[in-house]
């Protein structure tokens, strides 16, 4: 599949690129998608959320009522369950919620995510750039070059660009990030994905072990 190069003007270089087909033409495997992004968004968690079980209550231990003939549910103290105020029954307790997922399927996974973004034309290549300052005008104006403007924008550069990664990051829709970090849940959530020249090669490396 042959992807012609784009400046940052938006105008034909007159080059062309091949994107490899061992990547961006494979068919999809939508549930190693689905582990995927599960896998991603399980480690975004931050697992710190607890409430307090009926032992860790400060109420006091009295026993309320009569155990037998009362006519209503058995409650020993005011830490009861049953009772509004007491204890939480099975409550969340802090707990760490990565998932692991093997390297050959996280690898299927992001060719998946490429090759559907490959057969939607999400795919732009840019040639090599970078930015002389961090200026979010700047990086506004190479989206709006390249017909891109008001989507979600993925930009992955060959190596992570401090210029132009600080000019984007004010805005809500663009992400920027070196070859060697891209992931499934990004490549997906993206509207349009802008791919530096040479970012090819990294990611040819990276996927093609």
């Amino acid at each position: 599949m042959e992807v012609s190069v784009l400046d940052i003007k938006g105008q034909e270089t007159g080059r062309k690129v091949a994107l490899n087909d061992a990547i961006f033409g494979i068919e999809p495997n939508d549930h190693v998608l689905y582990l995927d992004v599960k896998q991603y968004l399980a480690n975004q968690r931050q697992g710190t959320a607890k409430s307090k079980e009926r032992s860790e209550m400060s109420g006091s231990t009295r026993k309320l009522g009569r155990q037998k003939g009362g006519g209503g549910a058995r409650r020993g103290d005011i830490n009861s369950p049953v009772l509004v105020g007491g204890g939480r029954v099975f409550g969340p307790n802090p707990r760490d919620y990565r998932q692991k997922l093997n390297k050959k399927v996280n690898i299927l996974a992001r060719k998946s995510a490429l090759s559907y973004q490959a057969k939607e034309n999400g795919i732009i290549v840019v040639e090599d750039f970078t930015l002389e300052a961090p200026k979010t005008k700047d990086f506004l104006n190479i989206v709006k070059n390249l017909k891109v403007e008001g989507k979600k924008v993925l930009v992955v550069l060959p190596t992570e660009d401090k210029n132009v990664y600080l000019s984007a990051r004010n805005l809500k829709e663009a992400q920027v990030m070196g070859a060697a970090n891209i992931n499934t849940y990004k490549i997906l959530n993206a509207d349009a994905v802008i791919i530096a020249e040479s970012s090819l090669e990294t990611i040819d490396k990276i996927l093609t072990k």
